[in-house]
């Protein structure tokens, strides 16, 4: 299958890519953050999570946060919402789209949730359902999809079924984790296989991690496919911690947008603008992004040769 000719970046730095930070980040200075990525171009930013506020305390400022965000035609501003009660308060805070994360196995599910996979789709119906009932938009992650760090491995089928189940239970488009960075490109192709046929790949999207430096070959492997939503995070931020201490956090949207520039990929993001975006929040979070593109400084540009000058 040729390439995708445009692909929609979904930035998730905000919540996945903060939420596991240990220095408290302002809310100002997030709203700072969501600014410059909506400045560079990026037309879908994850803002935040309603998640129970001592579960996450990071993301404990969402009903203050949300309202503040300066909202501009054409970009949308999704919040993850795991439970009614998050419902509730992000429609209180104004929201009109949300997500909802399942894991494609038992044990994932229950060690973040405390539920069974089916325990787990239970609820996200209840969500799914109350948010349609509004109007809202809704998408459907399945965490763990290639990968977990309790089961090993997960069956392409199981990833299927959880995938299909979101898809039935009313969501808009479905975005496939590998939450602890595991997935090959191959991976990804046999992943693709069983959920293809289920969910169709114009509703399919890729959420990667790095862990193992293989996010962009495993969203090449996407897009030949004919994936054309690729989630990333400003400067490579967050991380999962069941990948252990070495994991280097989710696939760098400098990184995606120097890939996509290359392929020539309409996407609509300014690299120079992300790094901005970047710049800004790593001054917050107190330690260095290792984002390849980031530290590079986007593209080569053209210097002098050292000890040679004009005749």
């Amino acid at each position: 299958m040729a390439l995708p000719t445009s692909v929609t970046i979904v930035e998730v730095g905000p919540r996945d890519g903060l939420q596991n930070e240990a220095t408290p980040i302002p809310t100002d200075v997030k709203l700072g953050f969501i600014g410059r990525l909506a400045d560079a171009g990026l037309r879908v930013i994850e803002a935040t999570s309603f998640v129970h506020p001592g579960a996450v305390p990071q993301l404990a400022d969402a009903d203050e946060l949300f309202p503040a965000i300066e909202r501009r035609p054409g970009v949308r501003f999704p919040v993850l919402v795991p439970t009614s009660r998050g419902l509730e308060r992000a429609i209180a805070a104004g929201a009109d789209e949300i997500a909802v994360v399942i894991g494609a196995t038992d044990s994932f599910n229950r060690a973040n949730l405390n539920r069974s996979v089916e325990e787990a789709l239970v609820e996200a119906a209840g969500v799914i359902d109350g948010a349609r009932a509004r109007g809202m938009r809704a998408r459907g992650y399945v965490s763990v999809a290639f990968g977990c760090p309790y089961e090993g491995p997960v069956e392409p089928a199981r990833t299927a079924t959880v995938a299909d189940r979101l898809l039935q239970l009313g969501c808009d488009e479905i975005s496939l984790g590998d939450t602890i960075g595991a997935a090959t490109p191959g991976d990804v192709a046999r992943v693709l296989d069983a959920v293809e046929p289920v969910v169709g790949v114009e509703r399919l999207g890729l959420h990667a991690h790095d862990t193992r430096g293989q996010a962009l070959a495993n969203v090449y492997a996407a897009l030949e496919r004919g994936v054309s939503v690729i989630d990333s995070s400003a400067g490579g931020l967050g991380g999962c911690p069941f990948a252990g201490p070495g994991a280097v956090g989710n696939l760098a949207t400098e990184d995606l947008v120097y890939l996509l520039d290359g392929l020539e990929i309409r996407h609509g993001v300014d690299l120079d603008g992300v790094i901005a975006a970047s710049a800004f929040i790593e001054l917050a979070v107190g330690h260095e992004l290792r984002a390849p593109t980031y530290r590079a400084g986007g593209r080569p540009r053209t210097r002098p040769v050292p000890g040679i000058g004009p005749d």
